[in-house]
């Protein structure tokens, strides 16, 4: 039996809309109300929304309003004495899981919802049809929780480096060069590991695109799985335009068993960690490897007492392959592991609903551990890029002993200690690359050329530059590998960005 204070998750709740009828769209604020009621109809208890003190909505893309948790709470006819809206990061759920969760066993909280939404689809099609969306009005958020700092610099910014898929690709050219792999040879491990999830999105009923894909078919580069960056094609990048919903209840076991929740709904979280890797791109160790995965994995592990090998499944953060294999990397883990690597099917198979797809898969691992209860589980999520990091391990049974969460400062603290190659806004002299990508506009046409590099003499400065707008160049650097090449850097006055030349 648990703990009293123990905290629990007895509820959840998940909604997709696929619907190419405008008519049938739902706006985030109702449709987050329906996986709330859902997640109320899953503890198997009603009124239990009516008993919310803290309710915390995550942070929305698609239709922002001036205060959502209130919009929220006015919907549910619920009453919280503690609301939230948080900051933007795709960690942000299980973050909030195991912030809420301290906070229940401290006593501050009785009973949590946590809920989500997106509707990036409907106003795809709104613009498309030119019609206005009969909604509540949108707003700037009157308040943001957490960490509002933007994920890049001005000077990363400015060479290209500005969205998540011109970003993911600089870690993924970097892992294919650590592990000595061929670019084709990588290419086709990509399509293998990708292949993977979305045959798990194929069994999801909340999947955008319930449907297996081969890794050919993945890999393969044509006019309907165009050239994103390099080396991902359409098929590989996290897909935002969904329509999608989930939410999380939570509580003390002393008060799910007062209010008569039945044990078989509950669901414990063991163990958690959350840890940011160096803030800016331009400040990380390498592009191959997350200190702050590894140091979150071993908390969470080490809170739950357990160790990885009774971990019997994983959802990793998925929104680009890269993102999988740096978390493989930082436990020991290979792609062919047999355990599956996500309860889903990833971002861009089940769906990236912005900041709030680890509600889903928090929920559908709920859902896996509810019919396998001796089993535990392993729950990552990831902001930014390659930024901040929350983990979660989940089990079926109650622990042992009582709640008892680290200060993750400590934790934080490691990695604030490691030391950053020097950074340079401007770099001029031989130099080599230290990783790179290549952007394709919409017609399948290089049109700019990323590069991290170094220098060559005084302490080997790294910099970011962009390659010269020649275009059979930048085929060459998606057909040979370029990382360790030679070159000369330069700053161009006129744009103010590094240009990088062989």
């Amino acid at each position: 039996m648990a703990n009293d204070n123990y905290p629990v998750i007895v509820g959840v709740g998940q909604r997709v809309n696929r619907s190419e009828d405008l008519d049938e769209a739902r706006e985030p604020a109702e449709m987050m109300a329906l996986v709330a009621r859902a997640a109320e109809a899953d503890a198997g208890v009603e009124g239990l929304l009516a008993r919310v003190d803290s309710l915390q909505v995550v942070n929305i893309l698609s239709w922002p309003y001036a205060d959502a948790p209130a919009l929220l709470a006015e919907r549910l006819g619920a009453r919280p004495n503690h609301t939230l809206y948080s900051a933007v990061g795709g960690e942000t759920p299980q973050r909030l899981i195991n912030q809420t969760a301290q906070a229940i066993a401290e006593g501050r909280v009785g009973v949590a919802l946590l809920a989500g939404a997106e509707a990036m689809n409907s106003r795809r099609l709104a613009r498309k049809e030119g019609r206005q969306l009969p909604w509540s009005p949108r707003g700037t958020p009157m308040r943001i929780d957490g960490d509002t700092r933007m994920g890049n610099t001005e000077v990363e910014a400015r060479h290209g480096a500005t969205v998540p898929t011109r970003v993911y690709p600089l870690f993924e050219n970097a892992i294919r060069a650590r592990l000595g792999l061929s670019i084709e040879e990588h290419r086709q491990r990509l399509g293998a590991l990708c292949a993977r999830l979305a045959a798990v999105a194929a069994g999801n009923p909340f999947a955008w695109f319930p449907r297996a894909r081969t890794a050919e078919e993945i890999i393969d580069v044509n006019p309907e799985n165009r050239m994103i960056c390099f080396p991902y094609p359409k098929l590989m990048n996290a897909i935002i335009e969904v329509d999608q919903a989930a939410a999380v209840m939570m509580t003390s076991a002393a008060t799910a068993r007062r209010l008569g929740i039945p044990e078989e709904r509950w669901v414990y979280l063991w163990g958690c960690g959350d840890v940011n890797d160096k803030w800016f791109i331009s400040e990380r160790l390498n592009y191959h490897s997350s200190p702050a995965i590894r140091l979150a994995a071993q908390r969470a592990l080490g809170m739950a007492g357990i160790g990885l090998d009774d971990i019997a499944m994983f959802d990793f953060y998925s929104c680009f392959p890269s993102a999988v294999q740096l978390a493989l990397e930082a436990l020991g883990l290979q792609p062919e592991d047999p355990r599956p690597l996500t309860v889903t099917g990833g971002l861009p198979y089940a769906g990236g609903p912005g900041n709030n797809y680890v509600m889903h898969s928090v929920a559908t691992t709920v859902e896996r551990l509810r019919e396998a209860p001796e089993s535990f589980a392993m729950v990552t999520g990831l902001g930014w890029y390659v930024t901040k990091h929350s983990v979660g391990i989940y089990g079926g049974r109650p622990p042992p002993g009582p709640w008892q969460r680290s200060d993750p400062e400590q934790d934080q603290a490691q990695v604030e200690a490691m030391e950053s190659p020097p950074f340079l806004e401007q770099a001029e002299g031989a130099a080599i690359i230290e990783t790179y990508t290549v952007a394709f506009d919409r017609k399948g046409q290089p049109e700019q050329g990323v590069v991290i590099g170094c220098l060559e003499q005084d302490e080997g400065g790294r910099f970011f530059a962009n390659t010269e707008p020649d275009q059979e160049a930048m085929r060459a650097m998606t057909r040979e590998e370029f990382i360790g090449r030679r070159g000369r850097v330069s700053p161009d006055a006129e744009s103010g960005r590094n240009v990088f030349s062989l």
